[in-house]
């Protein structure tokens, strides 16, 4: 079969691509300002990308188009697509018909960490000899693709709440149809698409339902959002992790990257690995869990800990020049950026640590987050921000609350120049964002190595 897929650069939808290509059909497709690393997981696939929406991508026509949630009525090829009447699906739902049928999925979904955990799910299941299947939104180091079909019956899947596509506005999650659910945390996000955090509620509950009753429902027990969803009905056995949960951790490293593991009060061993903070403590216990409920030990889930490599993008370290140390973080909402903050500094002591910021998500833009913002930043000795044209709050806020450690720069080329300019050894610079930020990675870097702010 021929596919084409609009949105194809998406985290989501070059993972869409690779199991299409595995699969054995003929897929190219369109998008606009690709960026890494799924622009380079695209073209080491031999996938190819047309660049932008034009109608004309469309010929001769595919037999099937797949479409992802970026797309919406006006685009030049969704309207060729209804002008011609040709074949149309959602990403999920291509997705739930031709690779989850008959697999045992495990979903992971919440406001943050679905990567991480799902990456950490996927990587136990491969330590224990299982070959799993996996889609994950990011391109995890212990397998260097964001997908793959592995061998039944395991699957993992990133169980995101955004909405479908155009034309179904139902979560992507409710498409997958998991046995196994891990329910990682839930924060009012997506304001461009939900109208209160009550509406994402609703959305987690139709996963809910979802759920056999032979299934295993793996939840955050210390969040109160996650709470309220289950007392609107639930019918499989869940099993709660984090405080008040039966399955816990105690850090033993001031950074948390060292934690026992216990399973009602009793420990079931000792995690030693390459990630920090308490969040992604919890994003493993809850990836062990879940390795349980298919069937390996905690026991062998523990030993895997020790050899995974998070996703890219995942406070990534992109460069050391002059004692400067340069990360990639995909962090976007004030929950996660504290997080992350919290937990370089743990592990960097009173090392300088400087964040930069793009905010870019929808709900960022729209102002949402303008209250909370600031305070995520307070981990970091100096904050440089980018303005965006189309923001719709005063983001000079920020620097108010930061009491005049944060700077509000017009331009990419600014924060460079500020940043080449105030720099120092044994400094850590922090870059978040969920685009390609005008690949300000690099440009630093080679900046650091001219030793030059020009």
């Amino acid at each position: 079969m021929r596919l084409h897929i609009l949105g194809i650069g998406g985290t989501f939808m070059a993972g869409v691509a690779l199991l299409a290509r595995e699969l054995g059909h003929e897929v190219a497709g369109s998008d606009t300002a690709l960026y890494p690393p799924m622009s380079t997981q695209l073209e080491e696939q031999g996938v190819i990308v047309k660049d932008g929406y034009r109608a004309e991508h469309l010929d001769p026509a595919p037999d099937c188009v797949v479409i992802g949630n970026a797309l919406s009525r006006g685009n030049p090829a969704v309207e060729a697509i209804l002008d011609r009447g040709l074949r149309y699906t959602s990403g999920a739902q291509w997705v739930a018909e031709h690779v989850l049928a008959d697999r045992w999925v495990l979903a992971v979904a919440g406001t943050h960490g679905k990567t991480t955990t799902a990456s950490v799910l996927a990587w136990i299941l491969e330590h224990a000899g299982l070959a799993p299947g996996f889609l994950i939104g990011g391109i995890p180091a212990n397998f260097g693709v964001s997908a793959r079909l592995g061998k039944p019956p395991f699957f993992v899947i990133e169980a995101d709440e955004y909405d479908t596509a155009f034309f179904d506005k139902r979560s992507k999650f409710v498409h997958y149809r998991p046995r196994t659910a891990v329910l990682n945390n839930l924060e009012y996000d997506h304001a461009d698409i939900f109208p209160s955090l009550g509406a994402i509620e609703q959305q987690f509950h139709h996963l809910v339902r979802t759920v056999p009753r032979s299934g295993l429902l793996v939840v955050n027990g210390a969040d109160p959002n996650l709470a309220r969803v289950l007392q609107q009905g639930c019918w499989t056995p869940v099993e709660r992790f984090g405080d008040n949960g039966a399955w816990s951790a105690r850090s033993i490293a001031p950074d948390h990257s060292r934690f026992e593991v216990l399973h009602a009060g009793a420990v079931q061993g000792t995690v030693q690995w390459d990630l920090i903070g308490p969040h992604n403590r919890d994003n493993a216990l809850a990836a062990i869990v879940a390795a349980r409920h298919a069937g390996v030990t905690p026991a062998v889930a523990i030993e895997a800990l020790a050899g995974f490599r998070n996703a890219k993008r995942r406070l990534e370290v992109r460069g050391r020049v002059r004692d400067v140390t340069v990360y990639d973080d995909f962090a976007h909402h004030p929950t996660a950026i504290r997080l992350t903050l919290e937990g370089l500094r743990a592990r960097v002591g009173r090392e300088r640590i400087v964040a930069v910021l793009e905010p870019r998500s929808n709900t960022m833009r729209l102002g949402v987050h303008q209250e909370t913002l600031g305070p995520s930043l307070a981990a970091a000795d100096r904050v440089l921000l980018l303005r965006p044209g189309d923001l719709k709050w005063d983001i000079d806020k920020v620097t108010r609350d930061l009491a005049g450690r944060a700077q509000v720069c017009a331009s990419t080329d600014e924060i460079l120049t500020t940043l080449a300019r105030e720099l120092k050894p044994a400094d850590h610079v922090i870059i978040m964002s969920n685009g390609g930020f005008d690949n300000i990675h690099t440009r630093l870097l080679d900046r650091l190595r001219a030793g030059t702010a020009r």
